[in-house]
């Protein structure tokens, strides 16, 4: 069914929403109807002798309390109010329906606002792919160690968070081309003693899997590679991860991609430095060596466009950067669905916590009706990284008890 005049506001850990606008003033009006749909503090009073002023029509249109002292009797004042009521709340036994509650009724009158928490339980039966994508550019070195390490505890919390987690991981530098790369051994920062790995914008290194010896031996395999600028084109893997779904490996079970690094991020409009103009088109551009092959022809993605692949795919990002580039992540973190930011430090415990974090989630739904509905209405809502949704039935009516009444329409107006 369709959304109709509803707004529907998602508040996730470390999101902002917008703030609700300031509805006026109850004012009179010539109706029933007209009265409670104009303002939530508007009520009707139905009661036949009312004379609360020189003006009876519109006197009858005024807030409850208003009403009352003018002489309305309480049982004859219009005043609907909203309600919620839970019609699903309970877990199921097979492993899925971690959402509580699952199914939600509502009833509000134009202008109300709701709201009710909602719960991702973890359960181990519940599936988890993590993808770990690790920034190897040369400022990376000193980090490597730490990061090998960090993805070995990952696993362990993967293990004691899900009985059926897989990991994956790729890693990224920037596109292999000047200004942002070094191409030539005479321009690389790496001493001729520890040679760098070539330059590349995305390179996969392992499919999502439960063998978590490969994973080890691949990430301790590891060597840093050479750019030339501080932003690095972790933009560029990042829609690579998202949208190249099979050779990822991704299945429909919560997603998170570990993104780890340690500077600032290239994105739209900087690939003219090195005369590319056309824009990223969103596509899967991996050749069989699992590198991105056409990141000399296409532009970085913007913020917005990485938001909305990551949010297609139904991915968490959680960005794990070192101090300096902590308030920038966090800044970006409030512009994509779902994104969380950690400092990654020599403990890297905050860093597992937040894979821990990730896959208990709980959040704020508020729903505000602007305006009559009329039948019932069903809205899904989704979060990003959990396979769910939740069924969310709402009811706004505006229509008064006394047009339903025989003989009672005058009293509506």
């Amino acid at each position: 069914m369709g959304r109709g005049g509803l707004l529907l506001l998602l508040l996730l850990p470390l999101l902002r929403a917008a703030p609700r606008e300031a509805g006026g003033s109850c004012r009179p009006q010539p109706s029933c109807e007209e009265c409670i749909s104009s303002h939530p503090q508007c009520a009707w009073c139905e009661e036949p002798d009312f004379s609360g002023g020189a003006q009876m029509e519109a006197s009858r249109c005024a807030p409850r309390a208003a009403l009352e002292r003018a002489g309305c009797p309480p049982g004859a004042i219009v005043d609907p109010r909203g309600s919620l009521r839970v019609l699903r709340d309970t877990e199921r036994g097979d492993g899925g329906g971690q959402l509580q509650p699952h199914s939600v009724e509502m009833e509000l009158r134009a202008g109300e606002e709701l709201s009710f928490a909602v719960r991702f339980r973890r359960a181990r039966a519940v599936p988890v792919d993590l993808y770990f994508l690790l920034d190897l550019s040369y400022s990376m070195r000193d980090d490597l160690r730490l990061l090998q390490r960090l993805g070995t505890e990952l696993l362990h919390a993967l293990h004691n968070a899900s009985s059926a987690a897989r990991i994956g991981f790729g890693s990224f530098v920037d596109k292999p081309l000047l200004p942002f790369s070094a191409v030539t051994p005479r321009r690389s920062p790496c001493p001729a003693a520890e040679p760098c790995a070539p330059p590349v914008a995305f390179r996969h290194l392992l499919p999502l899997t439960n063998d978590s010896a490969e994973f080890r031996r691949r990430v301790r395999s590891q060597r840093v590679s050479a750019n030339m600028d501080a932003p690095e084109g972790g933009f560029d893997a990042i829609v690579q991860v998202a949208v190249c779904q099979e050779r990822i490996g991704w299945r429909p079970v919560r997603r998170l991609l570990l993104f780890a690094s340690d500077d600032t991020f290239h994105t739209a409009g900087d690939g003219r430095l090195g005369g590319i103009a056309r824009p990223c088109d969103g596509r899967c551009h991996l050749d069989v060596h699992g590198e991105y092959s056409s990141s000399h022809l296409y532009d970085y993605p913007s913020v917005g466009h990485l938001a909305q692949v990551l949010s297609a795919a139904d991915i968490l990002p959680i960005f794990a950067v070192t101090a300096p580039v902590v308030p920038l992540y966090r800044e970006l973190s409030r512009l994509i669905p779902g994104a969380v930011v950690g400092e990654l430090r020599e403990d890297s415990s905050n860093v597992v916590q937040l894979i821990t974090d990730a896959y208990e989630v709980t959040f704020t739904v508020r729903v505000r009706a602007e305006k009559c509905l009329g039948p019932l209405q069903r809205v899904g809502l989704r979060v990003v990284g959990v396979p769910e949704e939740l069924s969310l039935l709402l009811r706004v009516p505006c229509a008064c008890p006394c047009a339903q009444r025989r003989g009672g329409a005058a009293l509506c107006r």
